[in-house]
């Protein structure tokens, strides 16, 4: 009999034991929020591009990038982006759970809604056509008949057309897979095709390197742009992000981030032809000595090319009525600190110009992280450092963050009036309006140095295994 009690004992615990391994397999998984915060990742799907997700002064940026981090952070856990160059796959990995959303300027269509959970808007754009100025403008959708018409595939403007093809039987467009927007414009721009739809905010900042292409009429109404998540997976994460917008919307985060990478990018047809004009004309005359000061001091070539550009329009015999001259338009006391002793020889200019940033932006306080910091060196290489400092100063004691670039910009105009420059250390600065535009223009014009390198990278050749087809009738 004890025999028997000690085998059923031994039975017993064993199946007990083995009841307890098998019960965390046999609980319901966790929501995935908390999947995410257990795990310490947000996985997030994005594509490269200027108003998604781009490198900017070696570091990773873009709007959506920037709004899925402070999610992240929003989140308690690490951002972790994937990019994807085809437009399906990206959509394809959100609804496999691949990945956890994606923020990818994507509009909210009637045929995507039926596919994802979408979160709240955070902008709005429409859909533009483009064509080259050369071209007659084109009226409306009836003009499009016969013409060569290129979209993205599986994009919303795919989807725009096939809405409006029952009323306009004739429109016949092409879609390519694998292609950029930038590849789209360098088609229309060289006459490969007659037309391409973009949405109207990447239009608009590509527009600085494509000053003759044009934006015909809108296709439809104005449009939502939101984060995408798997409509199949639980909302939690969905439900996290509503709370996040209400947030970023009521603390002003939001407004701040939209007037970060699109408040400077107002577009000037004489300018950007210039400007066109200079970057082959002239900075190909200077663009190997700005790489290697560039290289030299761990700077990115296109910035100190941009200062170049904003200081001189990259001319080494220029001078201004102040006595200033050369390409990076050097003073007389910056010359010799930077040991300069011909300020019009471009070398010396160029060596001498970014030396002189370069100590600017070693000297200001930690506490500054970029982009701001860049932003703030670009002001005190314009209004001096000490004028800078007295802003900052100014800020700090109105309450304002004096180590945000658009808290301080607000200040360096007041640098002018007494009532605001009598306690200060430094005094009269009578740039200080001036130097807030001078940060304006060097952005812009470093971008389209930025985007000019891209273009050249993005020009479209026909591949045979290329998924472009002819879209016909798709009236049955």
């Amino acid at each position: 009999m004890n025999s028997l009690k000690r085998l059923i004992r031994t039975l017993w615990g064993t199946a007990l034991a083995g009841s307890l391994l098998l019960t965390p397999a046999c609980q319901p998984s966790l929501p995935l929020l908390d999947r995410i915060q257990q795990e310490g990742e947000l996985i997030v799907a994005t594509q490269e591009g200027p108003t998604t997700y781009f490198r900017e002064l070696d570091q990773e940026t873009g709007f959506e990038f920037e709004l899925a981090r402070a999610y992240a952070n929003y989140l308690g856990v690490d951002l972790k982006i994937r990019t994807y160059q085809d437009l399906g796959d990206l959509l394809a990995a959100v609804e496999r759970g691949e990945v956890h959303m994606a923020a990818a300027g994507l509009t909210v269509t009637p045929e995507r809604s039926r596919r994802f959970r979408f979160s709240s808007p955070y902008q709005q754009i429409t859909q533009q056509l483009i064509y080259h100025s050369d071209r007659t403008r084109p009226a409306d959708i009836s003009a499009l008949a016969g013409k060569k018409l290129l979209v993205i595939a599986n994009s919303s403007h795919s989807e725009n057309l096939s809405r409006l093809q029952p009323q306009y039987p004739e429109l016949r467009w092409e879609e390519t897979a694998n292609t950029s927007a930038l590849a789209l414009l360098n088609m229309v721009n060289d006459g490969q095709v007659d037309y391409a739809v973009l949405d109207s905010n990447v239009f608009n900042t590509y527009r600085s390197v494509f000053p003759e292409l044009r934006g015909a009429f809108t296709l439809g109404e104005p449009e939502p742009l939101a984060w995408a998540f798997s409509a199949s997976s639980d909302p939690s994460l969905f439900t996290a992000a509503e709370m996040f917008f209400n947030q970023v919307a009521e603390t002003g985060a939001l407004e701040e981030l939209r007037i970060r990478f699109f408040g400077h990018r107002e577009f000037d047809y004489v300018g950007a032809r210039t400007f066109i004009t200079h970057l082959d004309s002239r900075l190909v005359k200077y663009e190997d000595d700005y790489k290697a000061v560039a290289r030299e001091l761990g700077l990115d070539w296109r910035l100190l090319a941009a200062i170049g550009y904003q200081e001189s329009l990259w001319n080494a015999n220029a001078i201004s009525p102040t006595g200033v001259r050369g390409l990076m338009m050097l003073t007389r006391r910056t010359a010799r600190e930077m040991d300069v002793s011909n300020r019009r020889d471009p070398v010396q200019s160029i060596r001498g110009g970014s030396r002189y940033f370069s100590k600017l932006y070693q000297r200001l306080p930690d506490s500054i992280a970029e982009p701001h910091r860049t932003w703030f060196t670009l002001a005190a290489y314009n209004v001096g450092y000490g004028h800078l400092m007295d802003a900052r100063r100014l800020a700090r004691k109105d309450n304002m963050n004096p180590d945000n670039w658009f808290d301080v910009r607000q200040k360096l105009p007041l640098l002018r009036h007494r009532e605001h420059y009598a306690g200060t250390r430094h005094g009269f600065a009578r740039a200080g309006a001036q130097s807030v535009i001078y940060v304006r223009n060097i952005r812009r014009y470093y971008e389209a140095l930025v985007w000019a390198t891209e273009r050249d990278q993005h020009r479209y050749s026909p591949r045979p295994q290329s998924l472009m087809a002819m879209r016909e009738s798709l009236v049955h």
